[in-house]
């Protein structure tokens, strides 16, 4: 069978499956665009989706979707088979976009607030209502975190420390700092979902 005249909306066993995303994987090693713009296809809408119920911003989410597929393509090489899926690596990619965002965001937030008060007379302050709840759905989930994700979260954010430097500079194992980022990213999520879908009620 000729893999290449295959789309991705074709319906295929899991066997056949397998084999195609393996081919997908194998064509982004070897820097084959049309293989890549294939894996775009395939999971792109995916991504988008991730980024879109945790960030709450369509238009952040196209950025970090971008994000995802610039940085697997430069990191291609880095991806190893052996270790998972295609889809599974580029899922992980996309975490680790969604958490810079939100460190950007925050940070963001932080000058935003930080430049009004600073310009603004006390008692006459008055940010934005998205960047309050922003501020405050952060603040709100963050502190509800065990103290060890809320720890690894708030070096994330507001020091802008990546995970190697956290676990370096608190002596806990880089993987352990991977799984509480994760956890606390994914309650940090349910808060931002619910957030964005109490804004759509409105």
């Amino acid at each position: 069978m000729n893999t290449n005249a295959r789309t991705t909306t074709d319906l295929v066993p899991p066997v056949e499956e397998t084999r195609y995303e393996e081919d997908l994987a194998r064509g982004l090693v070897a820097a084959d665009e049309e293989a890549f713009a294939a894996i775009y296809r395939r999971w792109g809408s995916l991504v988008h989706t991730m980024a879109s119920r945790s960030l709450g911003d369509t238009h952040e989410a196209e950025d970090v979707t971008q994000q995802v597929f610039v940085g697997a393509w430069r990191g291609r090489h880095g991806f190893r088979p052996e270790r998972g899926a295609l889809g599974a690596w580029l899922v992980g990619i996309t975490r680790r976009k969604i958490i810079d965002a939100l460190a950007a965001r925050t940070r963001r937030l932080a000058l935003v607030d930080s430049a009004t008060r600073a310009a603004t007379p006390a008692g006459f302050v008055q940010a934005a209502p998205d960047d309050v709840l922003d501020r405050v759905l952060l603040v709100e989930a963050l502190s509800h975190l065990p103290h060890a994700q809320r720890e690894v979260l708030c070096m994330a954010f507001y020091e802008d420390l990546t995970q190697v430097q956290i676990a370096e500079r608190t002596g806990v194992p880089l993987g352990t700092v991977k799984s509480h980022a994760r956890r606390g990213l994914h309650r940090l999520r349910l808060v931002i979902d619910q957030g964005s879908a109490h804004d759509t009620d409105i």
